[in-house]
């Protein structure tokens, strides 16, 4: 067994990058709606809410790369409240100050505890909708002729060595490698993994599974379920959220 582990900063950097312009769109959406939504607030109070709501992405796409666990992400109940905690107290903060300074008062624990409650539920709306929409499965892409070997292969085993990746598993920590040449355990995260397994064509076909497009022997859909069967026998499932962008790209 492998316990060689990978994060490196570059690769969770560019997973902050790819979520960024969804969760600005959000932002700005919302913003309209607080703004215009009533007539009230007007530019003014979208151009607030903007930079607060932009201030709490960028806390929370921090938070989503560095501490919530990558097996939550298929479940929006889990994550949303726990980003919408983590981002709380710093739009808090602003919003307080903006407040402060705005009616040229001072700041008071009857002050923040005030916003709080109110920041928090924006937090958690606004975390929610980021993820719903969200719902799309990673994937890899077959590379050139020309092109260095995917990174993932130097990681193999050396029993795996040589045989062609089928798919690639979570369990816990670990990931499990199934291959043409059997199977093996590796400690590194699935979205790591993900990103240098570029360059062999596949996808995210559930929270917990990537899978080699070459790899599938027969898929069949039971009970509004889809189920891929691997040329080893194995099964993978195939998420709700998934199904649809893998079906439009021909996958079953």
């Amino acid at each position: 067994m492998n316990l060689n582990d990978s994060s490196p900063e570059d690769r969770r950097r560019q997973g902050v990058f790819a979520a960024l312009p969804r969760v600005l769109a959000v932002c700005v959406a919302a913003s309209v709606v607080i703004g215009f939504g009533d007539g009230s607030a007007g530019w003014k109070g979208a151009l607030e809410f903007l930079v607060e709501s932009i201030c709490g992405a960028l806390t929370g796409l921090a938070a989503a790369r560095w501490i919530v666990p990558p097996s939550w992400f298929d479940q929006p109940w889990r994550v949303a409240p726990l980003i919408a905690a983590l981002v709380t107290p710093p739009v808090a903060a602003i919003v307080v100050i903006r407040q402060v300074l705005t009616h040229q008062g001072s700041a008071s624990w009857s002050v923040v505890l005030g916003v709080l409650p109110s920041v928090f539920v924006v937090s958690l709306v606004l975390s929610a909708l980021s993820l719903l929409v969200r719902r799309q499965p990673a994937q890899t892409h077959a590379a050139p002729q020309d092109a260095p070997p995917p990174k993932f292969l130097a990681r193999l085993p050396d029993k795996l060595r040589g045989g062609e990746i089928y798919a690639v598993e979570a369990e816990d920590h670990y990931l499990r490698l199934h291959t043409s040449l059997g199977q093996d355990l590796i400690l590194m995260r699935l979205g790591d993994a993900i990103v240098e397994l570029e360059g062999l064509e596949g996808a995210q076909t559930h929270r917990s599974w990537w899978v080699a497009k070459a790899a599938i022997a027969s898929a069949e859909r039971q009970d509004g379920r889809a189920t891929l069967t691997l040329k080893d026998g194995a099964e993978v499932p195939v998420s709700r959220g998934f199904a649809r962008t893998l079906r439009a790209a021909g996958w079953f």
